[in-house]
């Protein structure tokens, strides 16, 4: 499995909340119901769509996916829904 390193920004962050000299601020109940609201939306898998691929990329993503530490169908919805959020972009 892959680890992670922090930056420093990351760790000072990190430090910060751990001793407790991060602010923590709790969220309103309108802000917890729209982050609910966004994540049902964008978590919700409602369509089902099958795709033929060869057996070695099959072989390579179930590798990257073990890798995360995710299931390979995950890894993939990932993947798209970051390609068309225009977070990913093409090779």
């Amino acid at each position: 499995m892959k680890k992670y390193t922090l930056d420093k920004q990351e760790q000072d962050i990190l430090n910060a909340i751990e001793s407790g000299k991060w602010p923590m601020k709790r969220a309103s109940k309108s802000e917890l119901e729209r982050y609910a609201k966004i994540a049902r939306n964008t978590l919700r898998k409602d369509q089902r769509m099958n795709i033929r691929i060869s057996k070695a990329d099959l072989s390579g993503i179930k590798v990257k996916a073990a890798e995360e530490g995710v299931p390979y169908q995950t890894l993939v919805s990932s993947l798209i829904h970051k390609y068309v959020s225009g977070r990913l972009a093409a090779a």
